[in-house]
């Protein structure tokens, strides 16, 4: 599963693409969050206007990723990790649909860390701080 970070990394051809290209390149069942999709779109408008968000739009729907929305499952466990970590909405989101996708989150986000007991995790590498 991509998260935002792993989506935004592609697509800013930053450290790390080379292996979010890898693993869509690879035939595996790739997910993303609907969380990852707003989150990526809104940070793009954001920060380039709402073509470039548009045109990021067109680009998600050619990559081979299958997007999963909202389920009860993923309602419930998004309460849970919220409710017992230190993550913000978006990213509650995330895991609780990685955890219900038995998928191994690929990310660049540190925060994740605080999760790893209950997620599998794959880190891009960090941006310097």
């Amino acid at each position: 599963m991509l998260d935002t970070s792993a989506l935004l990394t592609l697509w800013n051809d930053e450290e790390g693409a080379d292996f979010v290209d890898d693993v869509l390149r690879s035939g595996a069942h790739v997910c993303i969050s609907f969380m990852s999709c707003m989150e990526s779109r809104y940070r793009i408008w954001k920060n380039a206007g709402k073509a470039e968000s548009d045109e990021f739009a067109k680009y998600l729907d050619l990559l081979p990723v299958k997007r999963i929305n909202v389920t009860d499952t993923i309602f419930e466990k998004s309460i849970e990790i919220k409710a017992s970590n230190n993550l913000s909405v978006c990213d509650s989101w995330i895991v609780a649909t990685a955890v219900a996708e038995e998928a191994v989150l690929v990310h660049k986000d540190p925060e994740f860390e605080q999760v790893k007991t209950i997620v599998k995790l794959k880190a891009l590498p960090y941006k310097p701080a």
